[in-house]
């Protein structure tokens, strides 16, 4: 495997097709503003590194990377690549990833508009991620102590666990399907509108009108915190713990709370039939 060690490249395609390298305090940065430094490449090892410049890594097989930084000017830096470590890492530039496969994040940052779209394969762990429309259309995910902030969030993945974690988000969740989310606390106005298949286990939910028109929705254990007009036309199973300010029109199933601040059954146009129960 060659190195390449302390360089700095500023030119177009800079290091096109390289394949089973180990970059090592390399920076990708330079008046000539070039684009597509490892653009086709294979086998890839970057370490201690910086890149500053547009769309890096795109149609790469292998690649990892740890203790570098990919700053704001780094546009689209991974896309339609494969095999993708990071770990240790800061992004900082818009469309971070997109169609790419078999992805590990770790102990990472990622502060990055339209975040990992339309992805597969992906495990996430004690990572910050801060960004609209993060994790849109991927699917097969699972991902622990992750610390989310943005709006519109994993709206239409597919096959997602997550646990541990945290997110202050808006219209989270929109149009998923087999989702599991397990001891976490999720904020965020009009949750999982849409939804198929969607279980909370033992999580802490704010929301305004939260967890409507779902199919197959449980909550297990869950708190449902300043919530209101819950389940309008959604098919669920919960158990609530605590309060909650209002339920509004649920369509089936059997809910069953501690206590429950209104139970509103109006303006129904499908016809309410769930059963809510307050526990004595």
């Amino acid at each position: 495997m060659q190195k390449i060690e302390n360089k700095t490249f500023g030119e177009e395609r800079a290091l096109y097709n390289t394949k089973d390298a180990r970059l090592i305090n390399v920076s990708f940065k330079g008046e000539e503003d070039g684009e597509s430094a490892l653009k086709e490449s294979s086998n890839i090892y970057v370490e201690k590194s910086l890149f500053a410049l547009r769309y890096p890594l795109w149609h790469v097989n292998k690649v990892d990377i740890s203790k570098s930084e990919f700053a704001d000017t780094c546009r689209a830096p991974l896309w339609y690549s494969n095999d993708i470590s990071i770990v240790d890492t800061k992004f900082n530039g818009v469309k971070a990833l997109r169609e790419c496969g078999n992805i590990v994040l770790k102990n990472s940052n990622f502060v990055s508009e339209e975040f990992m779209w339309r992805c597969h394969n992906i495990e996430v762990n004690k990572c910050y991620i801060e960004g609209q429309y993060g994790f849109f259309e991927s699917k097969d995910i699972k991902i622990k102590n992750l610390k989310f902030k943005g709006k519109y969030s994993f709206q239409y993945v597919n096959n997602l666990v997550i646990e541990k974690s945290e997110f202050d988000t808006k219209d989270a969740f929109w149009h998923c399907k087999n989702v599991v989310v397990k001891d976490s606390i999720v904020k965020g106005e009009y949750l999982a509108w849409y939804a198929e298949d969607i279980t909370f286990i033992n999580c802490e939910i704010h929301s305004h009108q939260p967890l409507c028109y779902c199919k197959n929705l449980k909550l297990v254990n869950c708190k449902m915190i300043d919530c209101d007009l819950a389940f309008e036309y959604s098919n669920v199973d919960a158990t609530i713990v605590g309060h909650i300010n209002s339920i509004k029109n649920p369509l089936s199933g059997k809910i069953v709370v501690d206590s429950i601040g209104e139970l509103i059954r109006e303006d129904d146009k499908y016809e309410s039939k769930a059963v809510v129960t307050i526990k004595e």
